[in-house]
């Protein structure tokens, strides 16, 4: 399955942007997003990753660090692994327990790509890490399941083209569908 995945690596450097302070990390959750970037695919998202080019402004409840950064992002045709995912990123929730013990996964959704064949393929890699973390179905979370300190409303509609009136639902739970399928086949 993971060939299906088609997974490349492509870290940041460890001391740099993102990964300028690494914080370990045992994960014990699966966070999904979307990307609500139209214009880039996982290679596009991937360079800026090493650029410094998604940086997050620093707030009282806001980023660590500065900067964004997750551990995997799926397009139509790739997964690219940006950091280890026994490291903690910054894609969740400022520093709670979405970025302190989750594995993060952007999807792309880039003007003129297959949406459905990027849920397919993140489907497919969160079942991979779901098996190799033994992180259970039940620890799949869409990134709303997280809530912000000090943003209104707390928790984002992300991934928005998996939620269902800004809040997990019938898309959410056939999703998880998808990945408990492809979970069942590793078994």
């Amino acid at each position: 399955m993971l060939r299906q995945v088609n997974l490349r690596a492509d870290m940041v450097r460890q001391g740099t942007y993102g990964r300028k302070v690494v914080r370990p990390m045992t994960p014990r959750f699966i966070t999904i997003h979307s990307t609500q970037n139209y214009s880039a695919g996982a290679r596009q998202h991937s360079l800026a990753l090493k650029n410094g080019a998604l940086r997050s402004a620093k707030t009282r409840f806001g980023n660590r660090i500065g900067f964004l950064i997750w551990h995997f992002t799926v397009d139509q045709g790739v997964a690219i692994q940006h950091m280890p995912i026994t490291e903690q990123g910054e894609h969740a929730d400022f520093g709670g327990p979405g970025n302190r013990l989750s594995i993060g996964i952007e999807m792309c959704e880039n003007r003129g790509s297959n949406l459905s064949a990027t849920i397919e393929r993140t489907a497919k890699l969160t079942a991979v890490l779901m098996k190799r973390n033994q992180i259970p179905l039940k620890n799949v979370v869409p990134h709303y399941h997280w809530p912000r300190r000090g943003k209104h409303p707390p928790n984002k509609n992300c991934p928005h083209f998996l939620m269902d009136h800004g809040r997990p639902g019938t898309k959410w739970r056939a999703f998880l569908g998808k990945v408990n399928y492809y979970y069942q086949q590793l078994n």
